[in-house]
């Protein structure tokens, strides 16, 4: 497998990190998380998000760089391959969703300077799943201050991200997820496995389970 560091992104919900932990496993990788868990304006943005967007998505674009950055000096000493379930640009992409003009302003600002010290991933896997899925994994996973997320929302969120893919020169593996059951499913696993003996060149590209 040629590709040294692959991000799988998706909506919420979609299992990002299910198949980050499964790659990073089958490759003997280093699995790199997103520790949405610490922030603590999460509960409190789902339940006044006006109030509390700008400072949700500062604590996430501080906590991934220093995430990232971390990992990527270390894998100059200890070559590995590495799977994220994140793409730093989710930071901005949120911004733009969240927050109101003047406050994206300030943040496209200390955005901007702080991008190019991070290199890009060599591939970028996008789960997609209908709406309707993904509120069933929502659902199933049980976090309370997801349980009160509009379809409205996660429809805005995946335009969001399929229109960053088509601007955007990353190579990008779009894997249809509808019927699809990974975890649980061997034979799926490894269509994907198959998928990434690819090269693929920037641009969208699709794979259905």
């Amino acid at each position: 497998m040629q590709y040294r560091h692959i991000t799988i992104e998706g909506n919420i919900g979609a299992g990002k990190t299910t198949l980050a932990r499964m790659l990073a496993e089958r490759f003997s990788g280093r699995l790199i998380l997103e520790e949405f868990a610490d922030n603590p304006f999460l509960p409190r943005f789902y339940r006044h998000p006006d109030r509390y967007a700008f400072p949700l998505e500062l604590f996430f674009l501080a906590e991934r760089y220093k995430q990232l950055k971390a990992v990527m000096q270390e894998g100059d000493l200890f070559p590995q391959k590495i799977f994220s379930d994140y793409l730093f640009e989710k930071s901005l992409l949120f911004a733009r969703l969240n927050l109101q003009e003047d406050e994206l302003r300030l943040y496209q600002r200390l955005f901007d300077i702080i991008r190019p010290q991070l290199p890009e991933p060599d591939l970028l896997i996008y789960l997609h799943a209908p709406v309707e899925q993904l509120q069933r994994n929502i659902r199933r996973r049980n976090r309370s201050y997801e349980q009160q997320i509009s379809d409205a929302y996660l429809l805005r969120i995946q335009e969001m991200y399929f229109q960053y893919m088509r601007g955007h020169s990353l190579p990008a593996l779009i894997i249809d997820t509808t019927a699809a059951d990974f975890e649980h499913q061997p034979r799926q696993f490894g269509r994907i496995l198959d998928a990434l003996e690819e090269h693929y060149k920037p641009g969208e590209h699709y794979l259905v389970l």
